[in-house]
């Protein structure tokens, strides 16, 4: 330091101040007033309302100045305190949107991911969510994670989960229901502070990983389509088991302390009754599902789980759908297997072309193409005969997607099979031997045979 220079910070400017004719009379009522309000906003009102006292070359300044100003005499802030969390006290659930163009047979799949976590280990589970937020989809899910891991831990914690309440009356029922559900599973429920992310962070900072996993996954793949739910679902626990298998030596640790599972499983369903209609069909949720016809008639007992539905004719269950959900609240939807009508359909075969159903009927794209095809090609009574009768020959002989191909190239080479040629090429004669009952006679009767002979 020279002679004469001051070791004391100067209080003196050098330069003009480009906010003086803003700052105390603009910016720092704002600022006191509103903690929110951003330096951007500010910046975007000044340049707008204040062109000829303020210069956008400022906003650095201004963005400074303002940060500054809160680091002194601002509002507090939160403070995100990190936890600990011993082995097999804490599970954390939550559900997680998947917005990244999931496609099932090419239409788009609107769902949500559950996702499980022991923070304490890193061990995760997920499954597929179709239907949103709701205690079925909630209890089934920690009950397979419970599975999965083998044990229950003795608190698990949730968000508000509020779009699982439709009124108070749904609110009131979901907490009982699910406190049943604790109950039954030994551990004590908690949830995180509506609005505060950060109580859930365990899970929260897993959601975004598993995100950013899935999205790089299906970079490799090439593909956001999927043949059907289960190779979606198999694709989703491919990746979970990886990045299990990097704590396996934690969660081996975790597991010895989590408590047993109950001997048998909650009941993690609603309870519907459906009557069969003459057309085959049962009406449930907005959905539309056709039934084998020989339940015409019964009123069923429909147990509605988040992904599939069980029906029961008195105690004895005769049949499990795939549950399908409608596109908004007020939509309808219909799940027709053709294989349950086929047979009713066989016999009046021309009732194909005007029925509601028939473009439900038709099971992919490809019967659909044969369709249009014979539609356009053959009479319209033929047309239906010819449809009908191929669906009824995939049912029988089990070979919906070798038959399709088979057409399509016909087709192809303009050249459409016949019935009968579909029919000797598909056919399985299966041949027959007679069963022949052979008496195995005594060791007595051949005795009394050869004394016979010696006599």
């Amino acid at each position: 330091m020279t002679e004469g220079e001051s070791s004391q910070p100067r209080h003196w400017r050098t330069r003009d101040d480009p906010l003086q004719a803003v700052w105390d009379s603009i910016v720092l009522p704002w600022i006191r007033e509103d903690n929110e309000i951003t330096p951007v906003g500010i910046f975007d009102y000044l340049c707008e309302h204040h062109q000829d006292i303020f210069r956008p070359s400022a906003r650095r300044t201004l963005e400074r100045r303002i940060a500054n100003w809160r680091s002194v005499h601002g509002s507090p802030k939160d403070v995100i305190f990190l936890q600990t969390h011993g082995y097999g006290e804490l599970g954390i659930a939550d559900f997680t949107y998947i917005n990244l163009g999931i496609r099932i047979a090419d239409d788009p799949l609107k769902h949500l991911l559950f996702h499980y976590r022991l923070p304490a280990s890193g061990w995760a589970y997920a499954q597929v969510v179709y239907g949103g937020e709701s205690f079925t989809a909630l209890s089934e899910g920690l009950q397979n994670a419970f599975q999965a891991s083998n044990g229950v831990p003795l608190n698990v914690r949730t968000d508000s989960l509020s779009a699982a309440y439709k009124n108070m009356s749904s609110r009131e029922d979901f907490t009982e229901r699910y406190h049943e559900f604790a109950k039954h599973y030994g551990f004590k429920p908690t949830r995180n502070n509506r609005g505060v992310a950060h109580e859930n962070g365990a899970i929260e900072s897993a959601h975004r990983h598993i995100k950013a996993q899935i999205t790089q996954a299906l970079k490799l793949r090439g593909s956001s389509n999927f043949n059907c739910r289960a190779e979606y679902q198999a694709f989703i626990q491919n990746l979970i088991d990886r990045r299990n298998q990097r704590v396996h030596d934690k969660f081996a640790l975790e597991q010895r302390q989590l408590q047993a599972l109950p001997a048998y499983p909650s009941d993690n369903y609603s309870e519907h009754y459906v009557s069969v209609s003459r057309t085959s069909t049962i009406s449930l949720k907005r959905v539309t599902y056709a039934v084998p016809s020989r339940l015409i008639g019964n009123r069923l007992l429909a147990r509605v789980y988040d992904q599939r539905i069980a029906l029961y004719l008195g105690m004895e269950q005769v049949l499990e759908l795939e549950r399908l959900y409608t596109r908004n609240k007020t939509g309808r939807a219909r799940s027709v297997n053709y294989r349950h009508i086929i047979d009713a359909l066989n016999k009046k075969p021309l009732a194909f072309r005007h029925s509601k159903l028939r473009d439900d009927i038709l099971p992919n794209d490809n019967y659909k193409s044969i369709w249009h095809y014979v539609d356009d090609s053959l009479s319209a009574d033929d047309a239906c005969y010819y449809i009908v009768k191929l669906l009824y020959l995939a049912h029988r002989h089990d070979c919906e997607h070798q038959l399709e191909r088979y057409v399509l190239e016909g087709i192809r080479q303009r050249q459409l099979p016949t019935i009968r040629q579909c029919e000797e090429r598909f056919i399985r004669i299966i041949a027959t031997t007679p069963s022949i009952a052979i008496k195995q006679h005594s060791l007595q009767d051949y005795s009394q045979l050869f004394g016979a002979h010696h006599a």
